[in-house]
């Protein structure tokens, strides 16, 4: 693996959260000069912002043809998403303090998120993602873009409106000039392009020199390199105070990379984009849990606690270490997987279980009864 592997790799990383920033920037400002209201501001320029990192490596790699085209692809969302989850929310949680959930949160977006989450695994079973199924996400980001800012713009989401009348006023968006906002935007496409070709590059290089699929480094090295501006956002965002953002930043992502990013990413490959059976067995059922573990830690007090933050983050270093092991066809990996799912997991499944039933009896619980 050679020093300029790596520092591409690097410079690819820093172009994609360069190149978002400066997209949501410019995008936001000139929107706001069209007199779009704050919530529409926020639900749509921003979210895409998020996630453009995710979109623009997963298309670039979806179009660069060969064997394993579209492996990276998969393997960017599918990461992003596990790590979104038990990395950005771990660190938020452990490094913060405990997050507060929005009662929205655990009623639609989870709920949601679950159901386009194992959409995408029925999809995935005849391990490729078409240009119809692809068709079939954009159709449902349309209109959850359309009902979310509907609701919004309608004020049954009160908080919602404060909070991106607070972050994205447009008297303020609109006070710059507009060549300033055209070149923010300019600039931060051209970042995007030129960031998603390094690291797509970079990352087949050293999946070669490791003796690693693409899937792998997808899962890994591209997934928390494209997750990174949620890394910051939400763990700036906890230790600042803003506790009500980070887990809605996160499970937006992971509804935009779900939607967006596949359903576009699936559209214009020029073939069906292939999927791993490991993916299909392993990784997308992994997606799967963690969003369904989401439901009843969430809507536990509606709060995520420090140590469950913790047990995140523990979770998330024994799926890299399976990833590792797994890659690596290392000695140690059937002793792991037995460890994994005869231990961890039913005391995990045990955890939410007991947290389950003490939110319920908590909501049910009225003083003086």
């Amino acid at each position: 693996m050679s020093a300029t592997t790596i520092l591409l790799l690097i410079l690819g990383i820093v172009a994609l959260v360069a190149g978002a920033e400066g997209l949501v920037r410019g995008a936001a400002r000139l929107a706001a000069r069209t007199g779009m209201s704050s919530v529409v501001i926020g639900l749509t320029v921003v979210a895409f912002g998020t996630s453009a990192p995710e979109l623009a490596v997963s298309v670039g790699d979806a179009i660069r043809g060969g064997d394993e085209a579209g492996s990276i692809a998969i393997g960017n969302v599918v990461g992003s998403n596990i790590a979104n989850i038990l990395l950005v929310l771990g660190l938020a949680a452990a490094v913060g303090g405990s997050l507060f959930v929005a009662q929205r949160i655990v009623r639609l977006d989870v709920p949601i998120m679950i159901a386009v989450s194992v959409l995408v695994l029925v999809f995935v079973l005849d391990e490729q993602l078409g240009r119809i199924e692809g068709l079939v996400l954009v159709g449902l980001l349309i209109a959850y873009i359309v009902w979310t800012v509907t609701a919004a713009t309608r004020g049954s989401t009160a908080d919602t409106v404060a909070e991106y009348d607070e972050a994205f006023d447009p008297d303020t968006l609109a006070e710059s000039p507009v060549i300033v906002d055209v070149a923010y935007l300019l600039a931060g496409l051209g970042l995007l392009v030129i960031g998603s070709q390094a690291l797509v590059s970079s990352a087949s290089d050293i999946a070669a020199d490791l003796g690693v699929s693409d899937l792998v480094i997808g899962l890994t090295v591209v997934a928390i390199g494209t997750s990174l501006p949620e890394v910051a956002t939400s763990v700036l965002a906890a230790i600042r105070g803003e506790r009500d953002l980070a887990v809605g930043n996160a499970i937006g992502s992971n509804l935009f990379n779900l939607m967006a990013v596949l359903g576009i990413t699936a559209i214009v490959s020029p073939n069906a984009l292939p999927v791993a059976s490991s993916a299909v067995s392993v990784d997308i059922p992994v997606m799967v849990a963690v969003a369904v573990a989401c439901l009843p830690i969430f809507a536990n007090g509606h709060v995520l606690n420090r140590w469950e933050g913790t047990v995140f983050l523990v979770l998330y270093g024994g799926y890299i270490g399976w990833l590792l092991l797994d890659a690596s066809d290392h000695g140690l990996r059937d002793a792991y997987g037995s460890t994994m799912v005869f231990l961890v997991i039913p005391v995990i499944a045990l955890t939410i279980m007991v947290m389950w039933a003490r939110g319920r009896a908590a909501s049910s619980f009225t003083p003086g009864t």
